[in-house]
């Protein structure tokens, strides 16, 4: 395990090293586009010489990379031309706002997708199973905006029992996650309940789960203890990868409830060309994926000790 846990560090540290090249690539290295995002386009050339003079764009390109690579592990990631804070404050202000987001969907989506996907798995082909499947495939077929349109019209103009926003501009207010954690969740627990439901179809197949039931085991003893483990291993990583699209999937759903997350940032800087928050948001995003990666691969080893990583 130890020797595993440390090949997925280094496997973490080259993705981030690549991605940090590209983004210097894409970003950094012409430096006269650099001065004009943060100048604006009607600063004068010699502004702008001057201001990369000041900032060290006058080096090599190797050397602006280490540095630039430097300054970012310590937290650096310069100043934001919109916001015009420190751009690590930011960005981590509103990964905490999609985390408390991602962490309320999580707590309904999981459980909601799982119970769903066992109950059709447990009984393949009859009523229940195509219910449930019926149900998933609709509701992962509406995209967030409509959903949102919908259930805004419904809980807001007609019924009138919720907020339309979620800015929170007067403080907590847990009325104001309602609407999108129920957008989020009706759209991706489906997805979970599909995958747990074909997971647990096949192991319910399966001639040591067959032989329980022939020996008169408890039926509730056979689903929980000796199918559902089993079952859950497929369903796992995809519960995971749900982190990476809440942390930057969500960008309709922020933007619609002008709720102030990290998928909203990242939308208002790309559109203010805030260069310094998009570096950020990048290297922060990959962080994440890569992690929760790593996390998916060590729960195997848990739900299945017959898995070993070389």
């Amino acid at each position: 395990m130890l020797i595993f846990l440390g090949k997925r560090l280094l496997a973490m540290i080259a993705t981030m090293l690549v991605v940090s090249v590209l983004v210097f690539l894409l970003l950094e290295v012409n430096g006269d586009a650099v001065a004009v995002k943060v100048l604006g386009p009607y600063s004068t050339l010699e502004q702008r010489t001057n201001w990369l003079t000041a900032n060290g764009y006058d080096r090599d390109e190797h050397v602006r990379y280490f540095d630039w690579l430097f300054s970012m592990m310590r937290g650096d990631f310069g100043e934001s031309i919109v916001f015009h804070v420190p751009a690590s404050e930011i960005v981590m202000d509103r990964l905490g706002n999609t985390a408390v987001l991602g962490g309320l969907v999580f707590l309904i989506m999981v459980p909601l997708g799982l119970l769903f996907g066992v109950l059709a798995g447990m009984k393949e082909g009859s009523l229940q199973d195509r219910s449930v499947t019926l149900i998933s495939v609709i509701t992962t077929s509406i995209p967030e905006f409509a959903s949102a349109v919908l259930l805004t019209f419904l809980f807001v103009f007609l019924l009138g029992w919720l907020p339309a926003t979620s800015s929170m501009s007067d403080g907590w207010d847990p009325a104001q996650m309602v609407l999108p954690v129920m957008v989020l969740v009706l759209y991706a627990f489906g997805y979970i309940a599909r995958m747990m439901r074909a997971s647990m179809a096949e192991v319910m197949q399966s001639p040591y789960i067959r032989t329980a039931i022939l020996k008169g085991l408890p039926y509730n003893r056979v689903i929980m203890k000796h199918a559902l483990r089993n079952a859950l291993i497929a369903p796992f990583t995809v519960i995971i990868l749900q982190i990476n699209w809440l942390l930057s999937g969500v960008i309709v759903v922020e933007y619609f409830f002008n709720y102030r997350g990290f998928g909203a940032l990242l939308l208002t800087a790309s559109l203010n060309q805030d260069i310094y928050v998009i570096q950020a948001c990048a290297m922060v995003a990959v962080f994440v994926a890569v992690g929760t990666q790593t996390i998916a691969d060590v729960g195997y080893t848990y739900l299945n000790p017959r898995i070993r990583f070389t």
